[in-house]
């Protein structure tokens, strides 16, 4: 999969930016604060994806204007597609996307058309960060593979919004607890496939981690990374997903229903859930150094990008926001070994920070626009 096309105006501090990226590698390339970042950002909305830098959709319009527009045109082993993106601001505010000139209801309809990766500096937050920051890397990825899960995730949290809701309710009187076990009926079933789809993906993407991160550590290291069920134990995940999986979480919920009530939230379910990952058998997290940390995260995005290209026909966009300059000339190698078969977003301050045969279109931002569009020949297409 590749972009072949992309048009932005009014994004942020974008105007005016229309270019046919190269094929293999875009280095986006500026100064500090020119629309670099925001750039890779407009494009990856085209994914159906929130935001990775977590921008509100209010925030998208320039803050001296009106309206923003953004369009891209991609390429998979089957067609050409068209997705634009439109927002005004105002009192009749609006958002509008088509696919292929036809309006779509919202984002959902984007996220199994146009496939992207991003690997941005925050990415250590998924080792070192919340429990949630694991769990979100982990349903994102997941649902990359099967875009149905979005469903699940989308309806479990509306059940839960509603549950905490209504626990807060009870707990002041003012609502019976019969309308709590209806939940918790739904619950379990959502719950119970989130849950199943986690260890699922977990187990696919520690074998790789633990590949990749042999060979990056030189081979005197291992990463494992273990899903921690606030439900199952790990030999429930040995039967399949049906009726006694649904039925295990409900009596779960049910069990601490009462303690719930008592504290107006819910403590029990796949919001609970961690992803241990360790590092020679000890928490990454808590004893981890920053470079074992870096690597770690590093590890886990490639794996995710490895993952999707053995399920898929198509390799996804790869997005890489000022990371390179962080890394080593062996890491930035290890990196472009095995993303060298897909199309690659750079941002950069410093052009020769970069491995010398990563050419391909080199594009220069300065105040939110495009100010100059080089070529050179990658030798990594030969």
């Amino acid at each position: 999969m590749i972009v072949t096309y992309a048009e932005i105006d009014g994004f942020k501090n974008l105007s005016e930016i229309s270019f046919v990226p190269d094929p293999k590698y875009n280095i986006i390339s500026g100064r500090n604060a020119q629309g670099k970042t925001n750039l890779i950002e407009a494009i990856w909305i085209m994914s159906g994806c929130k935001s990775f830098r977590g921008s509100k959709e209010k925030d998208y319009i320039n803050l001296d204007g009106n309206r923003m527009t953004a369009g891209i045109k991609i390429r998979d082993s089957v067609r050409e597609q068209k997705i634009e993106f439109e927002m005004t601001k105002g009192v009749n505010s609006t958002k509008l996307i088509h696919l292929n000139g036809v309006k779509q209801k919202g984002t959902k309809s984007l996220f199994d058309v146009f496939k992207c990766i991003v690997f941005i500096p925050d990415d250590v937050d998924i080792i070192r960060g919340s429990p949630e920051k694991r769990r979100n890397f982990i349903d994102m990825a997941a649902s990359q593979l099967n875009p149905v899960s979005v469903v699940h995730l989308n309806r479990h949290n509306v059940i839960m919004n509603h549950r905490n809701a209504l626990l807060k309710e009870i707990m002041q009187g003012n609502a019976g607890e019969d309308v709590l076990e209806v939940l918790d009926r739904q619950a379990a079933y959502e719950g119970a496939f989130i849950s199943y789809m986690r260890n699922d993906y977990i187990k696919k993407i520690n074998e790789i981690c633990s590949r990749l991160y042999c060979t990056i550590s030189g081979g005197t290291e291992k990463l494992e990374l273990e899903y921690r069920s606030n439900i199952y134990k790990p030999s429930d995940f040995e039967k399949p997903l049906g009726n006694e999986a649904v039925e295990t979480y409900f009596s779960k919920l049910r069990e601490t229903s009462g303690y719930d009530i008592r504290t107006g939230s819910t403590h029990s379910g796949v919001n609970r859930d961690e992803v241990l990952i360790k590092i020679n058998g000890i928490s990454a997290r808590e004893y981890g150094s920053q470079g074992q940390i870096k690597s770690a995260a590093l590890v886990m995005k490639l794996a995710q990008a490895e993952i999707f290209m053995k399920r898929s026909d198509d390799a996804p966009v790869i997005f890489l926001d000022d990371v390179m300059g962080e890394l080593d000339e062996k890491r930035q190698r290890f990196i472009f070994d095995i993303i060298r078969d897909m199309q690659v977003f750079i941002t950069t301050c410093n052009e020769s920070a970069l491995l010398p045969e990563i050419k391909g279109k080199i594009i220069h931002i300065d105040g939110g626009k495009i100010t100059e569009e080089t070529e050179n020949v990658s030798s990594y297409r030969e």
